[in-house]
This record gives C-alpha cells, structure tokens and sequence, in this order.
C-alpha cells in the first residue's frame, strides 16, 4: 500500500493495451496504486461502451486519480464529469475533448482502406516518439499494437474522428492537470487552448517530449502528476521542464 493510499486510474492510447504505461509507473514510484485499464482487443467498441470498461475498474473506498492518454482523454473526461466517489483529480496527456483533426472528419469512410500492422507501426512510430524515438520504443508499440485486431483499429480512429465531449467538460469540477508534449505531432497545441477555454482554471504543464510523453520520459511526466496531486489545487503554471 502507498503512504497517500491513493490510487491512479491509467487509460491507454489507442492501442488500449495498457502495456506502454510500464516505465511511467516506475517512475511514479510507491506514492500511487496504479491500477491499468485495459480494453478489449477484439470487440468493437465505441467511447461510450470502452467509458463503461474503464468504469468497472475504479476503485471503492479510497481517493483516486484518474488519467486519459492520447485516445483516452474523452473517456477520462467523461468520467470525471460523471462525479464518482473517490475521484480527486483528472490528468490529461497529449490529448482533446473533440476531434483535434476537424479537416478529416469528412473522410471517416475511407479508414476502413487504411493499412494496420506493420504499415500502420511505421507511420505511427514516427509521428509518436519523433526524435525520441529507438528500436526499444519501436519494439513496445509493436508488441502494443499487435494485440489489437485491425478491425478495433479502424473503429478507433473514426470514434477520434467523430467525437466532441465538450458539453462532459463543462461539467468537470475537480482539479485538472494536462500534460502538453512541445513536439507533440499528433495532437496540436490548439487542442489544449480549446480544454483551457472550458476549464479557465487547469493546470498545464509543457513537458519537452513527444507524443507518447509517458513512455519518452516519464520521470518529467511523473514529477508533474505528483506535484499536482500534492498541491491538489490546480495552479495555471505553464512552465516547461
């Protein structure tokens, strides 16, 4: 058990594995109970239904955080909006509250034509590590990816394409951490500005990295979660580490 005795809810990227979180755990020490939230590879569900996942896993009984990676921000959102027992705070990394691509939205039925597998790893990999990435962060996302059917893939990125959780945002009253990459190359800076017009009082940290800030480097990440639980007052510092 953790001397705070609070636990945090991780919800994974869009491969919903759950498998990338391992190093940002790590870092975050024995002041968490990290409780991983892991999404089905081989059903097709959409955000309300994977909500309803992740909602099984909070935990009963204690303080806990709840944090929304990438593809899982509307979800962390949402639930945050929803008030459950316990919850003391919501971090969002390198993720929005409604499609940060607005311009592809008209072009949701050709995502079924887009390749997965091994052609989808080389154009994400890129686009998720940038400059950090290696052949160890190569081999993690293929690992994540390959547990994914292509299908679940698919029906991801259109539920990225069509969502817009602005209204659940409206309704988050809690302290709010988010966590902007500054070479962030799939979610743009415009999709913080949008979260920060609807909740004026966030806390935005600016951590030199990519995308996938959590896995390049979760020490920056987890000393700005864990300075952020600790103050649990949300501070509108936009300082970069």
């Amino acid at each position: 058990m953790n001397k705070s005795g609070i636990s945090i809810v991780l919800l994974p990227g869009m491969d919903g594995s759950g498998t990338l979180f391992a190093d940002f755990i790590a870092a975050l020490g024995a002041e968490f109970d990290p409780i991983v939230v892991a999404y089905p590879p081989d059903k097709l569900l959409n955000y309300a239904a994977l909500e309803e996942v992740a909602r099984s896993h909070l935990p009963l009984g204690k303080p806990f955080v709840i944090l929304g990676e990438s593809f899982s921000g509307p979800i962390a959102i949402s639930l945050a909006a929803s008030n459950p027992d316990g919850l003391i705070g919501l971090v969002l990394s390198c993720t929005f509250a409604r499609n940060p691509h607005s311009i592809f939205s008209p072009f949701k039925s050709i995502v079924n034509l887009l390749p997965v597998r091994e052609k989808l790893l080389n154009l994400m990999w890129p686009l998720f590590f940038g400059r950090y990435a290696s052949s160890q962060s190569r081999t993690l996302l293929r690992q994540a990816l390959a547990t994914v059917s292509p299908e679940v893939i698919r029906i991801r990125l259109t539920s990225v394409l069509e969502v817009d959780y602005s209204a659940q945002l409206k309704k988050v009253s809690i302290p709010l951490l988010y966590l902007r990459a500054t070479d962030d190359y799939v979610v743009f800076p415009n999709a913080s500005k949008y979260i920060k017009q609807l909740v004026p009082t966030l806390t935005q940290v600016d951590i030199k990295g990519p995308h996938l800030l959590l896995q390049a480097v979760p020490t920056a990440a987890a000393m700005a979660v864990r300075q952020f639980v600790s103050s649990n007052l949300a501070s509108g510092d936009n300082s970069v580490i």
